[in-house]
């Protein structure tokens, strides 16, 4: 079996459990990471034998994403804002609606500011590190529960060489003192810990503490905007992302806290993804 044929036989295989182009995508990232080569590689050598044990590798990989496993560990990466991360089991994959939640921080945090930035939640250390790359004037302080959640985070920002980011080992604020930071970034557990989906696709093999946060999902995001007072600048940004149907409690519980300035900002999907409020304290000289 050539190469060719061997992707053919792989879209096909995963064709009934996703869409034409995302099994063909799939197939070729699959044994694009196994012979460790790139997709021009796989086009230009496409009759070529496959060898009988990289071919019985591949149908282990396959195996893998049919029971479901997230090609993200699979491959052990994710792209996100232009980042190759690397990712684990013990990190939440990162989804391109987040970068949303990135988008809005570069809006408020100008190229050439010394900003402090605090991101609660780093997992692999996505949002710092995008935020960072893009405002290289600006500190970064990027904080998990999770040593090993932390670890990935510390290696993504030594491979990728970025040394604007510090990390602290730290349950949401407990480890930040009296610290306060001109924009307070996360994307903390926001599903219902009875919510079905937990049960269902990539959701079943992610780190619950990552995704479920009470009754309403709200618990962690409550937690958060209560405290950030404590760690805002005058005139600082409190920045979360939220499930899609939560803007208007997050909106309710960032006013009940006295920020001010709230507003809510779709996702790539048309989705209140993202919901942001300021500190209403006055400095003689602020930004944003």
């Amino acid at each position: 079996m050539n190469i060719h044929q061997a992707l053919l036989a792989a879209q096909a295989t995963l064709a009934p459990s996703l869409e034409a182009s995302e099994a063909k995508l799939e197939a070729q990232l699959l044994l694009q990471h196994l012979l460790n080569v790139n997709r021009a590689w796989l086009i230009a050598h496409a009759n070529d034998t496959l060898q009988t044990n990289i071919h019985e590798d591949f149908e282990a990989l396959l195996n893998r994403r049919l029971l479901g496993e997230p090609i993200a560990y699979i491959l052990g990466c994710r792209e996100f804002y232009g980042l190759q991360l690397k990712v684990t089991p013990d990190t939440l994959i990162p989804r391109p609606d987040t970068e949303t939640l990135v988008e809005a921080v570069l809006a408020k945090v100008l190229p050439d500011q010394t900003a402090h930035i605090l991101d609660l939640g780093t997992g692999t250390g996505a949002i710092a590190l995008a935020i960072a790359s893009n405002r290289p004037q600006a500190q970064v302080t990027a904080i998990d529960a999770s040593q090993a959640a932390l670890d990935v985070a510390i290696e993504n920002a030594t491979s990728l060489n970025i040394s604007n980011v510090h990390f602290i080992l730290s349950d949401w604020f407990a480890a930040i003192n009296n610290e306060k930071f001109d924009v307070i970034v996360s994307n903390p557990p926001y599903i219902e810990t009875s919510d079905a989906h937990l049960s269902q696709g990539d959701l079943r093999f992610e780190p619950i503490t990552a995704l479920a946060s009470g009754k309403d999902g709200l618990n962690d995001i409550q937690k958060i905007i209560e405290s950030c007072l404590i760690h805002l600048k005058a005139q600082g940004w409190l920045m979360l992302e939220h499930g899609y149907n939560q803007a208007e409690q997050v909106a309710d519980l960032m006013a009940q806290a006295g920020l001010v300035s709230i507003e809510t900002i779709k996702d790539f999907g048309g989705n209140h993804r993202v919901t942001i409020g300021k500190n209403s304290l006055i400095v003689s000289a602020h930004w944003g």
